[in-house]
């Protein structure tokens, strides 16, 4: 149907570019770009499909526009880091090409996630004819769509979500990340908020604790609300929703880590001077953990994400709990990653071809509940994330 420009080589590249190859009726040419050449390279020779490669600073709108000039692709996919989400906007409407990210914008000096500065775009996109699908990845993403298929199939009115995101693998490492450790630890360590009676209620991070017993032999987990940027879109799409809340499993390995690195300055993302130049100690951090990308032969376990969705359906309160189930080991025998990336990286491509293929179109920018739930979760299923639904239970209070 299109070419697709992939900018990003990190784990979630890897899987996006694999994933296009096996959809290459829908993808009829691939070109993965990243400022270092060698990882887009390393990534092509893994995959039994002609995938180009390319250098290019994603930083820098006039390099993004040459490449995408001369690729010419129908989508961009972007896949790099949130602080570039603007700058590949920028460079999807001076050569009128269509675009699709995984995670919502935030600035580099600041550790704030919303999407007001995205938001902003839509009349840009909308005067092109363009589109810009936004957080098209698990969470955001796949959650976003499994509360619109609650609101579709399951409920008349959509009164409470849980996002509940549970990583139950382990790769028996003292201290690592499972996507990139900067954008990690300022997502985690951020004040979190939640929705709650029209308002963001705000506490300090991590300070909200539950166990919750998670299906398919999982069992029960820790979790620990945070903020996480579906929640400002949801609410904003579907208003009927009066509590909002993310949750996410830590252990307390991790945890104990994170407190010491907090406590001693190593999670700062400001400037400090050492040996007469200027360092960010979070990406000094970064460069001496383990690389995401080495843990996936390491890691074993599944991950469990989801949504529990209460509400009314026939004037009756009901519950919903909708979710996906993935392995890592079966993740990295297919295409060299961890679950993380898989689950990123799976519906990222899902939501190209839905664009692509016509099942989501607009004009301007959109996130993913706005569209119907349906053609994208039966994709998702085929390409690799099967999701089940329970419906009643107690209704809980989180």
């Amino acid at each position: 149907m299109s070419k697709v420009l992939i900018i990003g080589a990190g784990g979630v590249g890897r899987v996006v570019a694999h994933k296009c190859a096996q959809a290459s009726d829908v993808f009829t040419g691939i070109t993965l770009a990243s400022r270092t050449e060698s990882k887009c390279k390393a990534i092509a020779a893994e995959i039994g499909y002609p995938v180009k490669t390319a250098r290019v600073d994603a930083d820098n709108v006039p390099e993004l526009t040459e490449l995408i000039k001369r690729e010419q692709p129908g989508l961009v996919i972007n896949v790099a880091l949130p602080y570039q989400d603007l700058t590949i906007m920028d460079a999807c409407l001076a050569t009128g090409v269509d675009y699709l990210d995984t995670a919502n914008y935030e600035p580099r000096d600041t550790a704030k996630f919303e999407y007001s500065w995205q938001w902003a775009y839509q009349d840009r996109f909308r005067d092109k004819g363009l589109m810009a699908l936004l957080g098209s990845g698990f969470d955001p993403g796949v959650t976003n769509v499994f509360t619109a298929l609650a609101a579709k199939h399951y409920l008349d009115e959509v009164q409470e979500i849980d996002i509940i995101d549970a990583n139950a693998g382990s790769h028996g490492q003292p201290f690592a990340t499972n996507f990139n450790p900067e954008i990690n630890i300022r997502e985690v360590t951020a004040p979190c908020r939640h929705w709650e009676d029209g308002r963001w209620i705000e506490t300090q991070a991590l300070s909200t604790k539950r166990s919750y017993g998670f299906p398919e032999g999982i069992g029960p987990m820790n979790i620990y609300r945070m903020y996480h940027e579906e929640m400002e879109s949801l609410v904003k799409h579907i208003p009927t929703i009066r509590k909002a809340q993310f949750w996410m499993t830590f252990s307390d390995n991790y945890l104990k880590h994170l407190e010491v690195l907090q406590n001693v300055g190593m999670t700062r993302i400001d400037e400090v001077e050492y040996n007469g130049q200027k360092i960010v100690p979070l990406q000094f951090l970064k460069a001496v953990l383990p690389d995401p990308g080495s843990l996936g032969p390491l890691t074993k376990g599944k991950t469990c994400i989801g949504v529990v969705a209460k509400g009314i359906k026939d004037g009756k309160k009901k519950q919903v709990y909708i979710y996906n189930i993935c392995d890592h080991e079966q993740c990295y025998k297919e295409v060299n990653s961890q679950a993380i990336s898989y689950t990123t990286g799976v519906p990222a491509v899902v939501g190209g071809i839905m664009m692509l293929t016509g099942k989501w179109r607009g004009e301007g920018v959109f996130n993913m509940e706005q569209f119907d739930p349906d053609p994208f979760l039966a994709k998702l299923a085929e390409l690799g994330l099967p999701w089940q639904a329970i419906e009643g239970g107690e209704w809980l209070e989180m």
